[in-house]
């Protein structure tokens, strides 16, 4: 049996699911209840008026018809027009990408040293904090998001007056020239995200602090930190890397909430508004768009692991 370098496989790997994902993604949009005409025809169309509307936006053709002509597009980079408003998907996409991406990846930074700290915590910690840390996990990675952000907007925005409680951008104004107003949606993000993390990495810290050269360290008299630093941390590089590339991607996918809450433009708020006006081409792309980015996650995880392993 022939085997590909581990590169290339890799690769291999990416290409089938995003080929997956893109003929899930059809499908399901495919089956949704009513279509853009019904929405265009404001339920007042008669029957040859939305006839005529679905032949002009190519919504009678065969289903395979249909993806093949998306899936090309995507691949040259013009993935259809709104059938809503008749844009380009390529440019409605563009204009929301940056507010998306800010978001994700602030929450990343964010979750990353949140998520390291409260495992170790939870394994390492006093044993007073064990029990607390263990809990605190399991009750962040269960809220919702809706319930995080009523929490923080009450404490950081009512309360004290840190944070404006709503996080709408001047238009044209970048996300990261406001980081004032991504400071609630940011966390909104990251607790639960880091309380998620931590309830998996724990497992890896615990696996690693069990090893006798660590417990030698410990009766050598090193302190807790310099054992997580020097002996912990260079470990459990490789699990964390591929934990936090995938974070990363559903974080990327996970906007939605946070964007609707409070305000943004994001790609989340277009797919939502997407879905309920039946706008297929931009549901399609902006649902590719986060699996391309989970899928890249985990492709940059892969790549990156055994680095981290030998390092």
């Amino acid at each position: 049996m022939l085997q590909l370098p581990r590169p290339v496989g890799a690769l291999v790997r990416a290409v089938l699911l995003l080929a997956a994902a893109s003929a899930v993604i059809f499908l399901c949009t495919a089956a949704l209840p009513g279509d853009a005409a019904d929405v265009l025809g404001g339920g007042r169309a008669t029957a040859e008026e939305l006839a005529r509307l679905r032949e002009e936006q190519g919504l009678d053709r065969p289903l395979h018809v249909r993806y093949l002509d998306w899936l090309s597009g995507v691949l040259t980079g013009e993935p259809g027009v709104s059938l809503i408003t008749g844009r380009p998907v390529a440019e409605l996409v563009a204009e929301r990408v940056a507010v998306t991406l800010a978001l994700a990846v602030a929450a990343l930074a964010v979750s990353i040293p949140l998520t390291t700290a409260v495992a170790w915590a939870a394994v390492r910690g006093p044993r007073w904090a064990r029990p607390a840390a263990n809990t605190l996990i399991v009750t962040c990675a269960a809220l919702p998001q809706a319930v995080v952000a009523a929490a923080l907007v009450a404490w950081l925005s009512a309360a004290w007056g840190m944070f404006p409680p709503v996080s709408m951008l001047p238009a044209g104004e970048r996300p990261w020239h406001r980081l004032d107003l991504l400071v609630l949606p940011v966390l909104t993000l990251a607790l639960p995200t880091a309380a998620y993390g931590a309830a998996l990495l724990r497992g890896a810290i615990a696996d690693v602090v069990a090893r006798p050269y660590v417990r030698d360290a410990e009766l050598r008299g090193l302190s807790p930190a310099a054992v997580l630093f020097r002996y912990v941390l260079p470990m459990i590089a490789a699990p964390a890397t591929r934990l936090f590339a995938v974070l990363l991607g559903g974080l990327v996918a996970g906007t939605a909430v946070v964007e609707i809450l409070f305000g943004l433009a994001g790609l989340g708020e277009l797919l939502v508004t997407a879905i309920s006006t039946r706008d297929v081409p931009v549901v399609q792309s902006v649902a590719l768009l986060a699996a391309a980015v989970v899928v890249a996650g985990l492709l940059v995880a892969d790549a990156a692991a055994p680095k981290a392993a030998r390092s």
